[in-house]
C-alpha cells in the first residue's frame, strides 16, 4: 500500500484546527468528545483514565484499517 502523505498532513491539521482555542493555539491530542464517542461505540477503551494512550477493541481495530486505507491510500485501496 502506498501513504498518501498528503492527505495525511490535511486530516491531521483538520484535527488540529478541531481543538483551536485562544486565537491560534490547539491541543496536541484529538478532542475529548470524540475520544469519549469512539469509545461508547466499543472501538477504543476507556479514554478517561491516567494512562496516555488507549487500546483499540477488535471491531476498533478493523475499523480504523478500513478507515486509514480509505482516506490514506494513493493507490486506490
Amino acid at each position: 500500500m502506498n501513504i498518501d502523505e498528503e492527505k495525511i498532513d490535511q486530516v491531521v491539521l483538520a484535527l488540529l484546527w478541531l481543538n483551536l482555542h485562544d486565537g491560534c493555539r490547539v491541543w496536541k491530542s484529538f478532542d475529548w468528545d470524540a475520544m469519549q464517542r469512539l469509545h461508547g461505540n466499543g472501538y477504543i477503551s476507556n479514554p478517561a483514565s491516567k494512562a496516555k494512550s488507549v487500546q483499540l477493541t477488535g471491531p476498533g481495530m478493523q475499523a480504523a484499517e478500513r478507515l486509514f486505507k480509505h482516506w490514506f491510500s494513493s493507490d486506490g485501496a
